[in-house]
Order: structure tokens, then sequence, then C-alpha cells
């Protein structure tokens, strides 16, 4: 089955194809950083009309590059939430429209769901059971994967999450847009050791997280440090290195803790922030303590892409599930509520 995805549910235009016997077909992405830099965010009337600019064009793109027509096109799975409501309505009309004009079905795929399954796009696949860390710049979330459609939510951020954290950090330190990369970029180079920045809600039972007090350290400390309102380079880079150690190592610390709970020893991490070499390595030494493994996709799948909503939705059509053909997103949508894909 040859499906299409698209996502479209904040600021990048990802089209994919995947095959359900080859694989990833091909897959493109477009960036919308350069439209919202000058507003140092994302504004959503104009990452509405920037998907309606691009999707199209891109769609012709991966169909040239896997070398197929739109007319060998078994299905069509698109982003229908969580997400910006302008955004995902992009979408949802492109899809359905498709589908429609093609005869074939169509689904609507749940944005977080596509990011925890990504690892499933790479050569070796986590077997289910496992542990889902979900980063990104909207959400961070533990969750016990029994199989599709069988999540547990184990913890999730209180306030803000760690990519949100990130970008607010990189705004107090007036880093160019995006913050978070900028941000990780820049810690690489300090020292982590210099200021005592705190590990939030580790001290206590659970495995919810919270990062707003992070904000508020990194604030304090500019502040202490900086003379007549300019701060050092090195005074900037330190802050950075600390405050990404800080993140690290709270979300370290909480998917142990979740590992040893649930006593399921493998853990994937997925979403924007998945892609953070930092993290990466101090996941991998913390699942290794236990006897575990961790798994993530690929960098360029961390980010929003149509790849992860063209292998969710596949899987989902093939199990029979598909949507009506009438325009609908959710913009607010618990993962939990999803139904389950029987094997």
């Amino acid at each position: 089955m040859r499906v299409l995805g698209l996502e479209t549910s904040c600021d990048e235009t990802g089209i994919a194809l995947y095959d359900s016997e080859r694989g990833l077909l091909g897959h493109r992405v477009y960036s919308q950083i350069q439209v919202h830099a000058e507003y140092g965010g994302v504004v959503p009337e104009l990452a509405s009309r920037d998907h309606i600019r691009k999707a199209k064009p891109l769609i012709q793109e991966v169909l040239d590059d896997a070398g197929l027509t739109l007319e060998q096109v078994d299905g069509i799975a698109f982003t229908s939430g969580p997400g910006l409501v302008g955004a995902l309505l992009v979408g949802a009309c492109l899809g359905n429209s498709l589908a429609w004009a093609l005869n074939i079905p169509a689904i609507g795929v749940h944005h977080m769901e596509g990011h925890l399954l990504a690892p499933m796009l790479e050569d070796e696949q986590p077997d289910f059971p496992f542990i889902a860390l979900l980063v990104s710049g909207g959400h961070t979330q533990l969750v016990k994967v029994e199989g599709i459609g069988r999540y547990e939510l184990l913890g999730e951020s209180l306030d803000d999450a760690a990519g949100e954290a990130f970008d607010k950090a990189a705004k107090m330190m007036n880093l160019p847009y995006p913050g978070g990369p900028a941000l990780s970029a820049l810690a690489d180079q300090g020292d982590a050791q210099r200021f005592a920045f705190p590990r939030p809600m580790t001290d206590r039972p659970g495995l919810d997280f919270s990062f707003s007090g992070l904000k508020t350290f990194t604030r304090t400390t500019i502040l202490n440090c900086a003379v007549d309102g300019v701060l050092a380079e090195q005074d900037k880079i330190d802050i950075a290195a600390g405050f990404q150690a800080a993140v690290v190592d709270t979300l370290a610390i909480k998917c142990k803790r979740a590992m040893q709970q649930t006593g399921v020893q493998r853990l994937i991490i997925a979403g924007g922030v998945g892609a953070n070499r930092q993290l990466r390595a101090k996941l991998q030494t913390t699942a290794e303590a236990l006897g575990g493994r961790v798994y993530y996709p690929r960098p360029e799948l961390c980010t929003d892409n149509g790849a992860m909503i063209a292998y969710a939705g596949t899987q989902r059509l093939l199990a029979g599930q598909h949507s009506e053909l009438a325009v609908s997103v959710v913009p607010r949508w618990p993962m939990t509520d999803l139904p389950a894909v029987d094997v």
C-alpha cells in the first residue's frame, strides 16, 4: 500500500510517500524559518498561507523522486491534530480533496503518534513494549507504548515543554530565531558546571516535568552577570551550557525512573529536541546502565515531517481504519484517546 503523508501542523510543510512493502519512497520538508524569523516566533496566519503555497509543488517533487504518479497512490494520511488550527485545516482540506478525487481512503493522524512511531522508519526498529520520550516545542511526555494506539501517559510537563523552554531561554540571551538550536550550538562550547542550575522535580516521586523554574533561574543568572544590560560572550556560553545540561539531566532522570518503574528496557526518543546530541548521548548511557537500549529516528525525522505521518497513517489504513471525507481537525487531542490497531 502506498500512502501519501501530509504534515502541516505548525511551520513545516512535510510531504512523504510510504510503501508498506518497500518503505519510505521519498520525503521533502519545507521550513518556514525565514518567514517567521522577523517576528521571533510562528505567526499562525502566515504559516497557513505558506502551507497553501508549498504543499502542491512538494507533492509533485516527492512523486517525481519516487517515479510515480498521483494515480498510483493508494491512501492519504494528513495531520489532523494537535497543532495550529489554520495550518491543520490546510492539510485536512488538501488530504480529503485528494482522497475524494482519487477515490481512495484518507486518515487523520495524531501528530505526536507520528513522532512516536518515527523510529519505525529506521532499519533497526524497537519491539513493543517500549517507553517513549516525546520532546518537542509543544510537548514533553513520557508514554508507555504496548502497541499502536495502546498508550499509557506516564508523565508530562506541567508548564512549558522542553523545546519551548529552550526557545524562551534563547530569547532571554538575544540568540537568533529559532532559539533552541542556537542555544544548543552555543552550549557545546561552554562550562556546564559554572552555574548551579536546578534539576526541577527530580527530588520528588513521579514522572511529570516542570521547566518554568529553569527559565526563572536563567533570567536571574543573566541579570546577575550582565554589566549595563550587556551579557559577556563567555557568560552567555556558560549559561547556555548550564541550562542545556539541566534540561538533559532532568529528562534522563525521569526516563531512568520510568524504565525502572515499568520494567521496560527499550526507550525511544522522538520530537524536535530528540535531535539534541547531548540528550541522545545521555539517554544512551542511561539505558545501557539499566541493561536496556535507546532508539531514535535520524535527525531529519525528529523535526516535523511527512514521513512519520505517512507511516502512522499506513498502519491505521492497513488495519481498516479511515476518516470520513469531511474536513475536521482537533487542535487539542490526547493521544490516549486514539483507537488501538489490532496486529
